[in-house]
């Protein structure tokens, strides 16, 4: 039995192979999915190759002290936007020395946010020789299914961003 399903084992397995190839690193800066797109990463023989290092950033003194990110972008929170995702993965990557940095922040469930945002809504970003972003609803008020969801698709954008650098 596994923690991961078998697509994010193979998602995993499909960015360590092109980051190694490349010579590259990875840092992650993740929220809601509290450290599984580390746990994916880091679950390929031969991470410490490539994986610089992350940290489960849920909170505003998590992001300001493990990710250096600016305080001044959260006054007046109402929920992480794509802007400043970028700026918190540009943070981390930035603090580690990668090459890329993937982060990911939302509404795991089962309640919503304070602004009236749904659960099962997440923020995704890649900053690196590619930049993307993205947002992801499920529908979903499952805290654990959420988590997974959010996970795959992570890893999805940082594979596809990771992929686009390469051609």
């Amino acid at each position: 039995m596994s923690f991961l399903d078998a697509e994010q084992q193979a998602l995993a397995a499909d960015i360590a192979e092109r980051v190694i190839a490349r010579g590259e690193t990875i840092a992650v800066a993740e929220s809601t999915t509290g450290g599984l797109i580390s746990a994916a990463l880091l679950s390929v023989a031969g991470a410490s190759r490539y994986f610089a290092g992350g940290g489960v950033v849920y909170t505003l003194k998590s992001r300001t002290a493990l990710a250096g990110a600016d305080p001044a972008q959260y006054e007046n929170y109402r929920g992480t936007t794509q802007e400043m995702l970028q700026s918190l993965a540009e943070s981390m990557r930035d603090r580690l020395g990668a090459t890329w940095c993937v982060a990911e922040s939302g509404l795991a469930g089962p309640t919503g946010g304070r602004a009236g945002a749904p659960a099962g809504r997440t923020t995704m970003s890649v900053v690196g020789p590619v930049m993307r972003a993205q947002k992801l609803e499920t529908g979903s008020d499952d805290r654990v299914e959420n988590m997974a969801a959010f996970t795959t698709a992570s890893l999805r954008l940082l594979r596809d961003a990771i992929a686009s650098a390469s051609g």
